[in-house]
């Protein structure tokens, strides 16, 4: 089991990230947060929004389902957002530099840090 600092540092490791947090989406306050290149606090609460309007238009379509991560794509940078299967109403928020990272790594590293964190 890994700390939620512990969690972060190990998503730094993949070549191209910028900056990673973990999220409470109940209040949008960061529960730990590394590197730069993004406000955090500001992409913090913007991406809480995000996981809430996305389940709430999945209850709305009637699906029975779970996000397993959220991807948004940008000109220079991959978002990467990825709701704790080990804790709900937490997430995990992954920046990475497009042209640098490799995002089938970056997904899957994700999703393991994920299984691995203690809170």
């Amino acid at each position: 089991m890994a700390t939620i600092k512990q969690t972060l540092e190990d998503l730094m490791t993949i070549d191209g990230a910028l900056c990673a947090a973990v999220v409470d989406s109940s209040s949008g306050m960061m529960l730990g947060s590394i590197g730069s290149g993004v406000d955090l606090e500001v992409a913090a609460a913007g991406n809480t929004e995000v996981v809430r309007s996305k389940l709430k238009t999945m209850r709305a379509l009637g699906l029975q389902d779970v996000i397993e991560d959220i991807l948004i794509t940008l000109g220079k940078q991959y978002h990467i957002i990825r709701p704790s299967v080990r804790k709900e109403g937490v997430f995990i928020y992954y920046v990475l530099d497009k042209q640098r990272s490799n995002l089938a790594m970056a997904r899957r590293k994700t999703q393991d840090v994920d299984k691995d964190m203690m809170f």
